[in-house]
């Protein structure tokens, strides 16, 4: 199953604020994470979910939380205490593909374990105060760049690890 982390993030690296707003609305954006994302579960942690309000439609809400009554009552949400037990759902349902959609906590531990990212670089500079966690250039490198009107489409693939012992 792969692991795809996918984000939209301004140029100074901020992806949200504190209070789980959202620093710009781009349509062109979510249509790219929309067409992207749709038909496979997404991930995500509890601020985010309830940022968005509702489950995003055609894909499996997955909501991380420490809170262990936390409940929703919406078809098409699971709720697990950590990121492993989610993969691990999705890997027992036979998922090809699953997506981590934020916030900056849930991306920071994916990172270890996402095996592509697909990062819209906005146009521009935004206020807030939750950024995307620093992009190793040891581990991860660029396999392909599409540019959009609002925003880069930056895909990154993680590093094939040298094994030689010399």
């Amino acid at each position: 199953m792969k692991k795809i982390i996918i984000s939209a993030v301004a140029r100074n690296g901020v992806i949200g604020k504190s209070n789980g707003e959202m620093p710009w609305h781009s349509k062109e954006e979510f249509q790219h994470f929309k067409s992207t994302t749709f038909g496979s579960p997404i991930i995500m942690g509890r601020v985010t979910f309830d940022t968005l309000g509702n489950p995003l439609k055609g894909r499996l809400n997955i909501i991380i939380s420490n809170n262990k009554n936390l409940n929703y009552n919406f078809e098409n949400v699971k709720i697990f205490n950590s990121l492993n037990d989610a993969f691990v759902f999705c890997e027992k349902n036979n998922y090809e593909k699953v997506f981590i959609i934020g916030g900056a906590k849930i991306y920071q531990q994916a990172m270890q374990f996402a095996d592509e990212m697909i990062i819209s670089i906005m146009n521009f500079e935004a206020d807030g105060d939750v950024l995307f966690p620093k992009i190793d250039d040891d581990i991860w490198e660029v396999a392909s760049r599409e540019k959009r009107n609002e925003f880069e489409i930056f895909v990154y693939v993680r590093r094939k690890r040298n094994d030689n012992k010399n």
